[in-house]
């Protein structure tokens, strides 16, 4: 349903299915939970781990599209009159509104018969009390500031699917609210800088965006949400007993997310794109990192992969 050139989406006779950075994004809190669980659980066997994963990426696919879907409706008149969003679907006259109500009323019954018929009970309710914000975030521009909050909330709540999937016999819910804290402060991270690409067109037409709150703060601020997210989720992986294969992966996310900050200029929509296509490297880095850690502690203790 939606389109935005370089960013990846795509437009097929009004069907939307995507897999690009933002999939990637959505997907790296519940890997990140995975590969905590894969570390701390000796008798989850590195098949499990791969075939669940590639679960969750697929899942991920549907359930970006689908939060794209209503965003493109409930979104369509201002989508309209921003020069980034005017050429989307909806509002060039491609598809209309009850076309485009059928088809997420399409994906909302798939996608929920998916998610009962693939995911366990506790993983199911856990993902279900972000539900109501997928159709509440599209609204947020029109009366509120921080619309990254509740994109966050929304985006990371597979911090507790992951671990959840896998081992929902033993949970470890503090750990895991600290790495939903800290994916948090990542997206809240891009999700500004990606906003400046807008807000000329924002300010002409009264909507509003953390990017058009913070100004010419909006580096000082993301330079703070970047250190605690990698501080918070160092202080999960912690807990959860990683070792010094991680951190030094965290060293070159920290590398890879400020040195880029430090360098975007929030007034050039193209140097805001390039910073946030640039978070799925940060993802993987930290993904790999996580993963060579556990890896490397099984073959330490002699634990099959």
């Amino acid at each position: 349903m939606a389109w935005v050139g370089r960013a990846g989406f795509r437009s097929v006779t009004g069907v939307t299915f995507q897999y690009d950075n933002q999939v990637l994004k959505s997907f790296d809190s519940a890997a990140f939970s995975m590969a905590m669980c894969y570390h701390a659980t000796p008798s989850l066997s590195w098949l499990d781990l791969s075939q669940r994963g590639a679960l969750y990426i697929l899942l991920c696919c549907g359930i970006k599209s689908l939060i794209m879907t209503i965003d493109d409706i409930l979104d369509h008149d201002i989508d309209a009159k921003v020069e980034r969003t005017k050429n989307r679907p909806i509002p060039r006259g491609d598809i209309s509104l009850p076309r485009a109500w059928m088809w997420f009323t399409l994906q909302v019954i798939v996608g929920v018969q998916l998610g009962y018929n693939l995911l366990n009970r506790l993983t199911l309710l856990v993902s279900m009390w972000v539900w109501p914000i997928f159709v509440i975030y599209p609204t947020c521009k029109r009366w509120m500031d921080f619309a990254p909050v509740p994109l966050a909330m929304m985006f990371n709540v597979g911090s507790f699917m992951g671990w959840t999937d896998l081992r929902p016999e033993e949970v470890p819910w503090q750990t895991l609210s600290i790495v939903y804290l800290a994916t948090g402060f990542w997206t809240i991270t891009f999700e500004t800088v990606y906003q400046h690409q807008d807000k000329l067109d924002d300010a002409k037409i009264g909507a509003r965006s953390l990017a058009l709150y913070m100004g010419e703060q909006t580096v000082p601020l993301c330079t703070a949400t970047t250190v605690l997210f990698l501080f918070l989720l160092s202080y999960a992986a912690f807990l959860n007993g990683h070792g010094v294969i991680f951190y030094l992966s965290v060293m070159v996310a920290a590398w890879e997310l400020l040195v880029p900050l430090s360098k975007v200029n929030i007034d050039i929509p193209r140097d805001c794109l390039k910073f946030f296509l640039g978070m799925p490297r940060v993802g993987s880095t930290l993904l790999a990192g996580l993963l060579l850690d556990a890896i490397i502690q099984r073959y330490i203790v002699g634990t099959k992969l």
